[in-house]
């Protein structure tokens, strides 16, 4: 498919309420959104939101438009691309800068898939339609204002959780929630918050059940994660270390996880996501996909790859209104199920920008045409 035109979105957009975890405050969440047209005139739609600082990780919404607008779109527009490899191996010129690529990347796939009149979820080899999620709550005022908010979203269908973890918000959290709700499939984040140095608090964590704690240390580690699994038994999920497929072959290979959390965003995309799925099925190492706050757009991106086979634990896919008060992309993503969502079942992802939206949210846009 030749790419004839590529239009490419920062974006804005204001969350229902701010969003706090161990990597600062968000108030709104900072993105790309592409839209790429082959010569056939089809088109798909990308969007990634590495946020609107450099908390999460070294990216944020500014820089990737940059590198979108000045590399990445000239390197690939008037290009026949027919794979998800054949973009990556263009794009491999560029070190880092994955959420930049990977709204490329899963744009290329949502246009793909339209072309061949075919559900994502299907094209990249999903075993059903039907995917299950979780949800989780940021750092909040008070425990009181938790148990309320987990009630409230038990009530809603979940039956999973995942609680932001750092100092200050630490094992009297997680020991409220417990005693409060002893069955519930429960987990941490840590978004890097720790160091080696913390092993006795981690070790206090064992008692409580956790199916989890992700990304407990630095977030480009992977041997001290490995000698912090050897000393505690709560399995360790890791997040931020794995940017690549070659990261996450050495992360299982050393034992630094038990689980890998997938963000499409953080691993450039759709196409390094499946490499990196395959390679830890192969490593007996189970995956889930995480959310980075996206809009329907994104969401819907995730609940394609959530359709994958080792997608063994409940994804964090929340619904459209969960963060944001208005949407930027529709049709709405909602729960079919007790948590539960469902891959739509139309060409490509089946989700896109409402365009007036996209225009109110946009705080830069640049256009290619071949």
């Amino acid at each position: 498919m030749k790419i004839e035109r590529i239009e490419i979105y920062r974006v804005a957009m204001p969350l229902k309420e701010p969003f706090r975890y161990a990597g600062g405050v968000d108030f709104a969440n900072g993105g790309l959104v592409v839209k790429m047209v082959s010569s056939d005139g089809v088109y798909g739609w990308g969007e990634s939101t590495p946020g609107q600082y450099p908390g999460y990780c070294p990216e944020w919404d500014g820089c990737q438009f940059l590198v979108a607008r000045e590399f990445i779109a000239p390197r690939l527009i008037g290009q026949d691309i027919q794979t998800g490899e054949q973009l990556q191996e263009l794009l491999k010129i560029h070190k880092g800068n994955n959420f930049a690529k990977a709204a490329f990347d899963l744009a290329w796939w949502d246009l793909y898939a339209r072309s061949q009149s075919k559900p994502l979820w299907k094209v990249i080899g999903g075993r059903s339609d039907t995917v299950h999620v979780g949800t989780g709550s940021g750092v909040l005022d008070s425990i009181d204002e938790l148990l309320k908010r987990i009630e409230q979203a038990i009530n809603d269908g979940y039956s999973r959780m995942k609680l932001k973890y750092m100092p200050g918000w630490e094992i009297e959290v997680v020991d409220a929630v417990r005693k409060a709700y002893p069955d519930l499939i429960l987990h941490i984040d840590c978004n890097s918050a720790y160091t080696l140095d913390d092993l006795e608090m981690f070790r206090k964590l064992d008692k409580y059940n956790l199916a989890m704690i992700e990304q407990p240390l630095a977030n480009d580690d992977l041997l001290d994660h490995a000698e912090l699994q050897k000393r505690i038994s709560t399995p360790i999920c890791l997040d931020e270390s794995i940017t690549s497929p070659d990261k996450a072959r050495k992360a299982v290979r050393i034992g630094a996880c038990k689980w890998i959390n997938i963000k499409l965003g953080r691993v450039g995309g759709l196409t390094n996501a499946i490499a990196i799925h395959n390679i830890a099925e192969d490593a007996g190492v189970g995956c889930w996909v995480g959310g980075m706050i996206e809009s329907a757009l994104g969401l819907a991106h995730n609940i394609a790859l959530a359709t994958m086979p080792n997608i063994k634990y409940p994804s964090d896919i929340p619904t459209s209104s969960h963060h944001y008060d208005e949407n930027l992309s529709a049709p709405e993503i909602v729960l079919s199920g007790p948590s539960q969502m469902k891959a739509f079942d139309t060409p490509g992802v089946g989700v896109e920008p409402i365009l007036e939206r996209l225009e109110k949210m946009t705080v830069e846009k640049k256009i290619f045409n071949a």
